[in-house]
């Protein structure tokens, strides 16, 4: 097993937040809502994005993250994730993907289908990029150095995000599905970080195959790791019948690692 290592920050020094913004068109500055009088009482013709924010409260300008719940929607337990994320120094936001559908959360499997069947995929999309748009408005974010992190149906939307915007510098999926067609992987903009579970439906041993060598063919840095007795959902502490600690913290150790390879330097 990789080597335990300490996260540069502790929970204690992680500031959290909340920030309300609107999809797919320009974020409002500062200097906007100090201009327009009617800011806060005009009704938003776009869908408003609300999600929760965890930075270092150190003094500094960090690398972001855009971080990606499962089917369940936005529950403690990717809470949780946000936070441990920013221990390991970068700005963190996490978008309720379920927004438009009252932003819910399920402990229930046939529910939570129910909830992802309902989603279309380009709005989803736009979110995410929009999320990566509010970043760069914050001081503390290093403008356009942004990475995305799934888990489950985000883990999905991580590797397709990744073909879609340019300046991704990182993408780790989490047991999505994979991408298809393959041939979007010829946009793909970052390297990819993928936690297969060897137990797990939503993309079989084939479709991994298919996934790395197409890859390889358009040139294209992915790792691919596979943990073979693990079921889908292996590292949500929330699911017993699922979690796998010994594989739940490998699969960290080697997110944090790959994270800082794709942001050193920046």
């Amino acid at each position: 097993m990789t080597k335990t290592q300490t996260a540069p920050f502790t929970l204690q020094q992680i500031g959290t937040g909340t920030a309300r913004f609107p999809s797919g068109v320009p974020i409002p500055t500062h200097t906007d809502q100090m201009v327009d009088p009617y800011f806060r009482t005009r009704m938003p013709k776009e869908h408003q994005i609300d999600s929760l924010l965890f930075w270092p409260q150190e003094q500094g300008v960090y690398p972001s993250l855009v971080l990606l719940h499962d089917w369940w929607g936005l529950t403690a337990q990717i809470k949780d994730i946000g936070a441990r994320l920013a221990c390991e120094g970068y700005m963190v936001i996490v978008p309720n993907l379920y927004g438009r559908l009252g932003g819910m959360v399920t402990a229930n499997d046939e529910v939570a289908s129910a909830l992802m069947d309902k989603q279309t995929e380009a709005q989803v999309l736009t979110d995410i990029n929009s999320c990566c748009e509010y970043l760069n408005t914050r001081t503390i974010a290093k403008r356009n150095i942004h990475g995305v992190v799934g888990y489950g149906m985000g883990g999905s939307y991580a590797l397709r995000f990744a073909c879609h915007r340019k300046r991704v510098r990182a993408a780790v999926s989490y047991y999505g599905k994979m991408i298809q067609p393959l041939e979007l992987l010829k946009d793909l903009s970052s390297p990819v970080l993928y936690h297969q579970a060897g137990k797990n439906s939503w993309s079989t041993p084939e479709e991994i195959d298919a996934f790395r060598a197409a890859a390889a063919e358009h040139g294209k840095r992915a790792e691919i790791h596979t943990y073979h007795d693990a079921p889908h959902a292996f590292c949500n502490d929330m699911k017993p019948e699922a979690y796998r600690a010994d594989d739940a913290s490998l699969a960290w150790e080697r997110t944090a690692n790959f994270l800082k390879s794709c942001f050193q330097g920046t």
